[in-house]
């Protein structure tokens, strides 16, 4: 009697955590249909209501703000390609660079999720904006503030 009863509790988890792993797999996929939001009135989209998001452009939402950059005295040219060269080697793919815009697209290694970064140079203000957020689900465990820390320790010593 105990070995059906342990028997059934075994295939409930195992049932349950195969649940649980095919949402995340359709997340994933669900994920990789999209593309980065882009400029809205001429900067970065406000972040949604959810804490997978984070922005250097408005300073009053201080659940998603980052301190943005300071534009170097570098040509605008120069910067745009130190901060390629920081997305690229942080493993993220440039899915659309304009004069003083890039959009970038990193995947997780598991379940394949795609986070979107965007960086606006504001030649006015001599600041570098970036947005980072994730496509799918609610809470990203501070994957995207983590990310835009580490690749602002990259592009630091270049600028």
């Amino acid at each position: 009697m105990l070995k059906k009863v342990f028997l059934g509790i075994l295939i409930t988890l195992i049932i349950l955590v195969g649940v649980i792993v095919f949402y995340f797999v359709y997340l994933g996929y669900q994920s990789r249909t999209g593309e980065p939001i882009g400029l809205l009135n001429g900067v970065l989209a406000k972040c949604p209501d959810k804490p997978n998001c984070v922005n250097s452009e408005f300073k009053e939402d201080s659940a998603h703000y980052i301190e943005p950059l300071t534009l170097p005295k570098l040509l605008f040219n120069d910067t745009m390609v130190v901060i390629t060269s920081a997305i690229e080697s942080s493993d993220g793919t440039i899915v659309s660079r304009q004069e003083h815009y890039i959009a970038a697209t990193f995947t997780s290694k598991a379940f394949g999720f795609v986070d979107d970064l965007e960086v606006r140079l504001d030649k006015s203000n001599g600041l570098i904006h970036i947005r980072s957020a994730s496509r799918v689900g609610h809470s990203d465990f501070g994957q995207n503030r983590k990310r835009v820390s580490n690749i602002k320790k990259r592009l630091l010593p270049m600028l």
